[in-house]
């Protein structure tokens, strides 16, 4: 099997160096990852500014990109091959409920599945990585278990392509619980805004932090992670609101004839 891996904290964070070596012990793996910590990039590429690819000395390579620029120009050009699979993390902190839509390390995974790639992107739902190898040995069980049931060839051979998001707490190996699939939380509103002037006199602003759980009932990510398991959501892309898409075309199309 063969891994592409990649982060949102940056080539040197201590997350994606604990998964490589968790990782390289079930795969071959190859890690394409940002130069700098792109928290929050999403899925975002870079269109109006050349792309550089560096070698670190351990053999990481690093992108002046977002996420999703390195998976993209591994996939279009730079590796040579098509990966069996597209591994993200471990993140510095939770990707749960909403933060999905906002994650770099999501849209790294993200990107890895729109190539119709099977992807995981996993996050440790505290930040300073506390317990990191212990996080990194539960997901390379899990991208080892996947493997061997056929899950990762079945999704690449039938062009169905996966993409899971998974959290695992900041707990010793022995203490995280069993693996438990879940659908997202939703979070509260983010913090106010953080303004502040600058030494020339303008306002700078920061954005809030995260907002607290706002749906963390049984079943959730938030829920799962709270009681010590770890937490696997399959995640879509498709944003249509299929729900409604007949209320919408009934009530647009009169009102717009």
């Amino acid at each position: 099997m063969k891994i592409l891996l990649s982060n949102d904290d940056g080539f040197q964070a201590a997350g994606l160096v604990a998964l490589y070596e968790a990782l390289k012990q079930v795969a071959e793996v190859e890690v394409i990852a940002p130069e700098h910590n792109n928290s929050a990039k999403s899925n975002a590429l870079t269109l109006h500014s050349p792309l550089y690819v560096h070698q670190a000395a351990n053999g990481f390579r690093y992108v002046n990109g977002t996420p999703a620029d390195c998976v993209h120009i591994a996939l279009t050009g730079l590796l040579g091959y098509r990966p069996d699979l597209v591994v993200s993390g471990i993140n510095n902190g939770a990707n749960m409920g909403d933060d999905t839509i906002y994650s770099g390390t999501v849209g790294a995974a993200m990107e890895g599945y729109l190539f119709g790639i099977p992807a995981i992107a996993f996050s440790q739902t505290e930040k300073g990585w506390h317990e990191i190898e212990a996080a990194a040995r539960k997901a390379a069980e899990l991208v080892q278990k996947l493997a061997q049931e056929g899950q990762v060839a079945q999704a690449t051979q039938a062009d169905r392509p996966w993409l899971f998001n998974v959290n695992i707490p900041n707990l010793p190996y022995a203490q995280i619980k069993p693996l438990q699939v879940c659908r997202l939380g939703r979070r509260h509103a983010a913090e106010k805004v953080h303004a502040q002037p600058n030494p020339r006199g303008d306002t700078m602003y920061w954005i809030g932090s995260a907002g607290a759980a706002k749906d963390g009932a049984p079943g959730t990510d938030f829920h799962a992670t709270a009681q010590g398991h770890m937490a696997l959501t399959p995640l879509m892309v498709d944003l249509t609101d299929h729900a409604h898409l007949k209320t919408w075309a009934t009530a647009l199309g009169s009102a717009l004839a």
